[in-house]
């Protein structure tokens, strides 16, 4: 699917950002589950949520059903016909059986113009070839908790001093991008009840979001790390190859806490290395 704060891009370094020590992962919007497929298994308990139901019904099925979800995929047509047809399906209240419904959202966004779930996207592609991307997140997703609840009451659920919360909400003020089948907006109002949510967290949380003078406010508060990022903008790049996206990640720990652990290559000829001194100093 595409998000405008898609984390593809981002996800080797919002990993290397992680605390050093937790016990629970809880991704609070997990969208297309950039950071969770990236990140190792470990022994953390995990949980995947996303406020989309009918993206978490997918992710469900791919953990439960995946024979049944790649067999309700194995004969469907790339069409406009069709694609207008599975999108008028896709009403919240459907009665569809859980795995066809999957198949309908899986149908979707692979065969919507730049996985953007509203038009047809005229492009041919080998449903098929996606199976073996099914069976891999089968097996990634076998010990993952998936949830779809509103971010308030499961950050309230999941908390413990040693919870680990990564959000990745919608951006402020683009919230416009995420009107898609089976989404609902994100208001400015949400925006601040995530962050007192955070605020009042035991656990430690990091947030990714876009620079803007509003969200770096909300967030400005003691204990509040907030550094300054650039990526790929994920929209632009269908129209402007190389635009870059200023962005923000936000946590309420030391970001450099895990690389700062990584012990020091001792160099002969660096007399800056860590840990060496000169009479000078």
């Amino acid at each position: 699917m595409s998000w405008i704060g898609g984390k593809k891009s981002l996800r080797e370094l919002i990993v290397s950002l992680f605390p050093l020590y937790y016990e629970r992962y809880i991704e609070v919007f997990g969208g297309a589950g950039w950071i969770l497929f990236h990140k190792n298994p470990g022994n953390d308990f995990e949980v995947y949520n996303d406020f989309n139901s009918l993206l978490v019904n997918l992710y469900r099925c791919v953990r439960e059903k995946p024979n049944e979800l790649m067999d309700a995929l194995r004969y469907c047509l790339n069409s406009r016909k069709d694609f207008d047809y599975i999108k008028n399906c896709l009403a919240r209240d459907s009665p569809a059986p859980d795995v066809q419904k999957a198949a309908w959202f899986y149908q979707l966004i692979r065969y919507s113009y730049a996985s953007g779930l509203t038009s047809f996207g005229s492009q041919p592609h080998d449903i098929w070839s996606n199976f073996p991307l099914i069976e891999q997140a089968h097996r990634r997703l076998a010990k993952v908790v998936i949830e779809n609840k509103d971010f308030e009451k499961l950050i309230r659920q999941y908390d413990r001093p040693v919870s680990f919360f990564y959000c990745d909400p919608p951006y402020f003020e683009t919230e416009g991008y995420y009107k898609n089948v089976g989404e609902d907006g994100f208001t400015e109002k949400d925006h601040i009840r995530l962050r007192d949510s955070l605020m009042k967290a035991q656990g430690k949380f990091l947030l990714s979001y876009n620079d803007c003078e509003f969200i770096r406010e909300l967030y400005n508060a003691p204990g509040i790390q907030i550094d300054a990022y650039t990526r790929i903008n994920n929209i632009k790049q269908r129209y402007d190859g190389g635009a870059q996206f200023p962005e923000i990640l936000i946590a309420n720990y030391d970001m450099q806490e895990r690389s700062l652990s990584i012990p020091a290559q001792m160099n002969l000829f660096d007399i800056r290395a860590p840990g060496f001194t000169t009479d000078e100093e």
